[in-house]
C-alpha cells in the first residue's frame, strides 16, 4: 500500500533487525527504505564528542541494509542529532515518505502522560501515516516469523468503522491507497461495526443491526471494486474489547484506525478509542491522523 518507508528505530525497539529483510519488505511493492536513528541534542552537548562516537555506532549498526539492495529499491541510512519529532518530520519532507515505521510499548494513559511518547507526539504533527510496532513482539520474533510478517504487513487489515467522521476519514485514505498502488496492496479487509452497549429494547437492538450492516455492505462494495476481498461484521459491545478480539480471531495483520486531535485537555479527560487502541493492542496498528 506503500513506496517510501521511514523506519525509525531507537536500536531498543527491534526496529533496526528491519536492516536484514530489505528483500522481504521490498515484496511489498517499496521503491525507497530509509533507516533513521536520531540522537537527542541535549546527548551532543552534555559530553564533548560523543556525536561522532554515537553516529559512527548507528551507521555500523544498520549498514546491513546497504547490502545486497533487490533491483528497483533505494536505501539510504540516516543518523542525524535533534529532536526525534522534528527530525522525523524533516525526513518524510526530504525522502516523500508515505508510511512511518515506529515502535511503541504497551503503556496506561498515566504511564503515556507521565513518560511521553515520540509516536503519540508524531501522529499529532503530521497526516502522514504510521505503522507501530510493538517492540515486544518485534524483539522476540525468529527471522523466519520476522520475514513473514515483512512478506504479509498489508494483507488482512480490520477497519474499525461506524460512519463517524475519524471513519469516513480512515475509509477515504484506505480507499485512496489502494487507488494508488494496486499491485502489493492489502488482499482482504474486515469490516467492523461495533454498537455501544446500552440499555436497549430488542427491537431498537435490531434496528440497528440492521442499519450498521445496510452501510457496511454499502462500504464494501466501495471497496470491493478496488480488488480487495472484504467481509463485514456487527457486533454489540465495548468498542475497544470487540475490535481486539476480533483482530485476534479473524487472522488480522494490521488494525487500521483514525483519530482526529483537536482538543488536548479533551484527550486527557475522555480518551479517544483511537488512543485506547494505541496503547493498549499487540497487534500491528495502521494508524492515521488527520491534517489540522
Amino acid at each position: 500500500m506503500f513506496h517510501n518507508y521511514l523506519i525509525c528505530t531507537d536500536f531498543t525497539d527491534g526496529l533496526h533487525r528491519l536492516v536484514n529483510f530489505i528483500s522481504p519488505l521490498a515484496s511489498n511493492g517499496i521503491k525507497r527504505i530509509v533507516f533513521l536513528h536520531s540522537i537527542s541534542v541535549w546527548q551532543s552537548e552534555k559530553v564533548v564528542g560523543v556525536d561522532e562516537d554515537e553516529i559512527a555506532k548507528a551507521k555500523e549498526l544498520l549498514s546491513p541494509s546497504l547490502e545486497e539492495i533487490p533491483e528497483g529499491v533505494e536505501v539510504k541510512v540516516e543518523v542525524l542529532s535533534g529532536q526525534t519529532k522534528d527530525v522525523i518530520l524533516r525526513l518524510i519532507d526530504t525522502y516523500n515518505i508515505d508510511i512511518v515505521l515506529t515502535g511503541m510499548p504497551i503503556r496506561s494513559a498515566i504511564e503515556t502522560k507521565i513518560f511521553g511518547s515520540h509516536t503519540l507526539e508524531l501522529v499529532k504533527s503530521t497526516s502522514t501515516p504510521l505503522m507501530i510496532l510493538r517492540p515486544q513482539l518485534i524483539s522476540t520474533y525468529t527471522d523466519e516469523e520476522l520475514a513473514l510478517r515483512c512478506q504479509h504487513m498489508w494483507r488482512y487489515l480490520l477497519i474499525p468503522y461506524n460512519g463517524k467522521r475519524s471513519g469516513e476519514y480512515l475509509l477515504g485514505k484506505i480507499k485512496n491507497h489502494l487507488k494508488d498502488y494496486p499491485d502489493n496492496s492489502c488482499e482482504q479487509c474486515l469490516l467492523l461495526w461495533v454498537i455501544d452497549d446500552g440499555e436497549r429494547t430488542e427491537e431498537i437492538t435490531k434496528y440497528h443491526y440492521r442499519e450498521a450492516q445496510e452501510k457496511l455492505n454499502s462500504v464494501k462494495a466501495e471497496l470491493e471494486e478496488l480488488n480487495v476481498t472484504v467481509k463485514t461484521k456487527v457486533t454489540q459491545g465495548n468498542p475497544l474489547v470487540e475490535i481486539l478480539d476480533t483482530a485476534l480471531n479473524f487472522d488480522i495483520s494490521a488494525i487500521a484506525i483514525a483519530s482526529d486531535y483537536r482538543n488536548t485537555i479533551l484527550e486527557w479527560t475522555n480518551p479517544s478509542l483511537a488512543n485506547e487502541v494505541l496503547r493498549r493492542s499487540w497487534f500491528p496498528i495502521l494508524f492515521f491522523s488527520p491534517k489540522k
